[in-house]
């Protein structure tokens, strides 16, 4: 089976299309076709969130395609500046009406804190009871079949364990960036062992990796792309990746992920040095 055909399973039994369809910096002129050429290119997994600002987009893409709901898999994100319960509930209600579809199969809380302060030493409080609060609002929508999974994104050990510790729904999905250079390697095992599935974002870190001498030269011992071989090391880290452009060529070529890096292989691209780009 192609990977793009492959189908994981979420800790609540729901299955995921293990390849999705970013659409982080997704203009919104751009949005409508990118989805109806996803899905003309096999793709049945979006990736979208509140802040991307293309939700009303894609949900007329949504509206017009003709494949039925069941279909494809469709995953948004709480803010990462919301923190309380009523502002995520809203929050729920409103994604659902632009998007156009009566459920998510995924919610995600887009970060721990409000992006202001992630990466600010001098700002570090938790937000613990507000993500509580948050996920509480998820889990009530959960229960109501409006998002039929749930999960957070940008979250460490710690901050997962929080949600745990309070959750009345399991956690399923953290969605972090993953890529050659870039794996955390404490996140992705604390994860594996609690059955949560890691999503990673930005395979080819926003294409900063598509010129990378070493990257190459792995890509011509394999006769494939640069792109494939990212996207082929998050898939083979047993991660599902979320590779993301606005050109259907690229689309498709993004998606023939269908040859295995051998262990040598993936212990140099894991080691190459590389600059961290931006969480999203």
């Amino acid at each position: 089976m192609k990977a793009i055909d492959t189908i994981w399973k979420l800790k609540n039994g729901r299955e995921i299309p293990s390849l999705g369809l970013g659409f982080w910096q997704v203009a919104r002129e751009d949005a409508e076709r990118v989805v109806r050429e996803g899905f003309e290119s096999g793709y049945r997994h979006i990736d979208t969130a509140i802040a991307y600002g293309n939700e009303e987009e894609i949900g007329m893409a949504l509206a017009k395609s003709s494949l039925p709901r069941e279909a494809y898999f469709l995953t948004s994100k709480i803010p990462a500046q919301i923190k309380t319960y009523e502002e995520a509930k809203q929050a729920i209600v409103d994604s659902l009406t632009r998007l156009r579809t009566p459920y998510l199969d995924l919610m995600l809380i887009h970060a721990p804190k409000p992006w202001s302060e992630m990466r600010d030493p001098t700002k570090p409080y938790r937000y613990e009871k507000e993500n509580v609060a948050v996920y509480r609002a998820m889990e009530e929508a959960y229960k109501e079949g409006k998002i039929l999974s749930l999960g957070v994104s940008n979250f460490n050990v710690s901050d997962m364990q929080n949600i745990m510790d309070h959750a009345t729904v399991p956690l399923m999905v953290n969605q972090i960036p993953c890529y050659i250079g870039n794996v955390d390697d404490e996140v992705i095992a604390f994860a594996k062992r609690n059955g949560i599935l890691i999503e990673g974002y930005s395979p080819l870190a926003t294409g900063q990796l598509v010129h990378h001498p070493e990257v190459q030269k792995i890509a011509e011992k394999y006769g494939a792309t640069i792109p494939q071989v990212c996207i082929r090391f998050v898939y083979q880290l047993g991660a599902l990746p979320l590779p993301k452009t606005t050109h259907k060529e690229f689309m498709e070529s993004n998606a023939k992920i269908d040859f295995a890096l051998s262990p040598e292989d993936m212990a140099i691209l894991k080691n190459i040095s590389f600059r961290r780009m931006p969480t999203k």
